[in-house]
Parts: C-alpha cells; sequence; structure tokens
C-alpha cells in the first residue's frame, strides 16, 4: 500500500512539473502573422508579457525610428515601436493565456485578447465586443 502511495504522488509531482514547464512554452520570440515584427514573450510578477524586440522596417523613410504615432495617448506617440509592450497581463488558465490585452500600433487599439498552443504555432486571439479576430504566429528559424 505504500508503494502504491508513493507512485501516486511521484506521479502527481511529475505531472505538476510537467503543466508548469508547459504554460512557459509560450516564452521566447514569435514573429507576427503579418511576419514584419518579432514579439519577446516573458513574465513578470507570474503574468505573462510580450514586447517588440524586431521590425522588418524599423524606420521611417528619413531614417527616423518608427515611432506610436496612431496610439490615442498623445503622450505616448513619439515613443518608439521598437520595444513597445503590446502583450499585458495575462494568466495561465486551462492550457490557455488569458485575462490579457493586446495593443496593435498599426492602429492604435487595445484588445482584450487570449492566446494558446497549436502545435509549434501560437494563436492570438483579440475580441472587439464580440467580434473577434484570430491571428497565427510563429517561431523565428
Amino acid at each position: 500500500m505504500r508503494l502504491t502511495l508513493a507512485m501516486i504522488c511521484a506521479f502527481m509531482v511529475t505531472m505538476s512539473a510537467k503543466a508548469q514547464n508547459w504554460q512557459d512554452n509560450i516564452l521566447g520570440g514569435w514573429i507576427n502573422g503579418d511576419k514584419d515584427a518579432k514579439v519577446e514573450i516573458y513574465v513578470k510578477d507570474g503574468k505573462y508579457y510580450g514586447k517588440i524586440t524586431w521590425l522588418r522596417n524599423p524606420n521611417e523613410e528619413d531614417g527616423t525610428p518608427k515611432v506610436d504615432d496612431e496610439n490615442p495617448d498623445e503622450s505616448k506617440q513619439n515613443e518608439p515601436i521598437m520595444g513597445l509592450v503590446i502583450l499585458k497581463g495575462f494568466d495561465f488558465v486551462d492550457g490557455m493565456w488569458k485575462n490579457g490585452t493586446i495593443y496593435d500600433p498599426k492602429n492604435g487599439k487595445t484588445y482584450k485578447c487570449e492566446m494558446w498552443l497549436d502545435g509549434k504555432e501560437l494563436k492570438i486571439r483579440g475580441y472587439w465586443g464580440i467580434v473577434y479576430r484570430t491571428e497565427t504566429w510563429t517561431k523565428p528559424k
């Protein structure tokens, strides 16, 4: 009986460790669906975030860095897009990353968002009311 109980406990600890590791499979760099940006996903204070770390075209035609000029907050319109945190505050719940937001610097809008892994791809779903759009992100090669 003790051996069986010990085996069950060992199995539970192993499964718990695997679940912990699985939720971190999202960490690292991802290329967005348009393939014009790379977003680095990281954990901070138990929540998941993502910031832009690469842009296909990081500068304007005059050589100045692209800025967040579509941001509705005028005080942020001169901030560079490179380094901008666009994924904020995600929790890992039931195999998905939920309760977060995604910011789109192309239009200056923030959407409720959830993410999940589908094989080696990351599915990003942004919501605007009941309307949503899903995008597929991939790992860089």
